[in-house]
């Protein structure tokens, strides 16, 4: 295994010494005392210095401590016993981690939970070894008393493919399958874009062949698949989209309040901005329309500062109408203008009673809608409710019923054309029939006032006079009392009921059968 530093054996050196001198007779003549103890002194400081160099190298080869400079993974290991350095090396270990990089993102996954194993009793080893013998202390301080060991590393491939496994579904990408949208009122294609799915076994192999660079820190590139999408030409469905487009919603609103009819052409480039459009995924795939609500918002704000009098369109019905006008293929819808409530301003004068009857609201609804106004002041403001409050069913629009209060008459309308006109008799002023745009609401043969003992036949309930209960004023033929009286069967033109409309016994029959439940009905002043 390759590494910056290894130990390199101590070569052969061969020691040279001169040969000792024959041995000299001593001169009796000379003084040999100081110069024999000079020469004894020096043998022993170099016997000394030799025995201290022998004591240290035992002591090196034989020592458990590290030689100082030696590092690995960073990590100083120099001065250490082995086990200390195996101690500090198993704490780097477990911080040290491995870059994943997949595209522009980076991951760090610790090295173990890749396979990397790392032996630290054989890196420990090497790194006791530096120093140990002659050659390698010469050469430690030749280098400045600095030696890296490399770890000793080795791969797990079945650890590393269970965590890229459970790593691949977070880095995947799915494919994109191509798509339409609408832009400029145009449908066009959206592309396709492919998508990839981690190569588990290729990226073990890169890691592999890189394995000392990576662990060291150079991020591991994950290898990907592509994978393609399943729909790569929509060219059908855009086609069909542009042409359905070609088209032109008309759209009928009407006011049943007032009984106007206003009409709008909505062409494709307005009515395709509304829209969200996907594949149905058929083969090949078709356009789906649908109609997103808050895109029509706008529009409808729009429109309905066009009506004016106070009208708008309910942002539901109006996006259910369009929708079946579009995936029927009808190119038509029929909407329905509602009115806002209103603010008043009292005047002088003026009772809750006579703003309800200008405004063609009974006064106890008014009451209901300002609730705590038991006495009105001049310059007051109340809310005036919104009369579309009278007609909650669905509106038979081909059909209108007018009643005029001053001149007890009665006309009835189909289809823009005039039916029949009776004379009728209203409510008397202490219990007057209120105007206002009204709905017929229900049918009985036969209807039961208890208040005044009355039977009404042939009754059409067309509004209730309170909020909240159950009584209802309507048309009615000659009532009876106590099953044989027959009443106002003379007074036919004049107001004389508690407040329904009375129509001659030999004409409700008729109405009774002609005015289905949700019939306008129209009593002016």
């Amino acid at each position: 295994m390759s590494k910056d530093f290894a130990p390199v054996a101590l070569n052969a050196e061969t020691r040279r010494f001169p040969r000792p001198a024959p041995p000299v007779k001593p001169n009796h003549h000379s003084s040999s005392g100081p110069m024999a103890a000079a020469l004894a002194g020096g043998a022993g400081l170099l016997l000394g210095g030799l025995l201290a160099i022998a004591l240290l190298t035992v002591w090196l080869v034989r020592s458990d401590f590290i030689m100082p400079g030696a590092q690995s993974m960073g990590v100083p290991l120099g001065g250490k016993s082995t086990d200390e350095a195996a101690l500090a090396l198993a704490e780097a270990w477990q911080s040290r981690a491995i870059t994943l990089q997949s595209g522009a993102g980076q991951q760090p996954v610790r090295a173990e939970a890749l396979g990397v194993m790392f032996d630290i009793d054989a890196t420990v080893a090497e790194a006791h070894a530096i120093g140990r013998t002659w050659a390698g202390l010469k050469q430690l301080a030749a280098a400045g008393w600095q030696a890296t060991v490399w770890p000793q590393w080795s791969l797990n491939d079945a650890v590393a493919e269970q965590t890229l496994l459970s790593l691949a579904p977070q880095v995947a990408v799915p494919p994109v399958n191509a798509d339409i949208r609408i832009a400029g009122g145009r449908a066009e294609t959206v592309p396709a874009v492919a998508g990839r799915a981690l190569d588990v076994p290729a990226t073990i192999n890169a890691l592999r062949q890189e394995l000392f660079q990576i662990v060291s820190g150079k991020p591991l590139a994950m290898v990907f698949q592509p994978v393609e999408p399943a729909v790569t030409n929509v060219t059908a469905a855009v086609d069909e989209a542009n042409r359905l487009l070609g088209n032109t919603i008309s759209a009928r609103i009407y006011d049943p309040i007032t009984d106007e009819t206003f009409y709008w052409e909505i062409p494709g480039s307005v009515w395709g901005g509304w829209l969200h459009v996907s594949l149905d995924g058929g083969q090949p795939p078709s356009p789906k329309m649908q109609i997103v609500p808050a895109a029509v918002e706008e529009f409808l704000l729009q429109k309905s500062a066009e009506l004016g009098g106070n009208r708008y369109l309910e942002q539901g019905a109006t996006v259910s109408a369009l929708t079946a006008a579009i995936e029927g293929e009808s190119w038509y819808a029929g909407l329905r203008a509602y009115h806002f409530n209103r603010q008043h301003v009292v005047q002088a004068g003026e009772t809750l009673s006579a703003i309800g009857y200008d405004y063609g609201i009974p006064y106890p609804w008014l009451q209901q809608a300002n609730p705590g106004v038991d006495s009105l002041a001049v310059g007051q403001t109340i809310t005036i409710p919104s009369r579309d409050v009278f007609l909650p069913l669905p509106v038979i629009e081909n059909k209108r019923i007018i009643i005029s209060l001053s001149r007890q008459m009665m006309w009835i309308y189909e289809n823009g054309g005039l039916k029949w006109a009776w004379p009728v008799s209203t409510g008397i002023e202490s219990s007057p029939t209120s105007p206002g745009v009204f709905q017929i609401r229900t049918h009985f043969l036969e209807a039961y006032a208890s208040n005044w003992n009355l039977y009404m036949p042939y009754f059409m309930g067309i509004y209730q006079p309170v909020p909240n209960n159950d009584f209802m004023n309507g048309f009615h033929g000659f009532p009876t009392r106590d099953g044989s009286a027959l009443l106002w069967t003379s007074s036919l033109g004049h107001p004389v009921t508690y407040g329904c409309i009375l129509v001659d016994s030999a004409n409700i029959p008729a109405l009774y059968s002609w005015a289905e439940e949700g019939v306008v009905v129209e009593i002016q002043k």
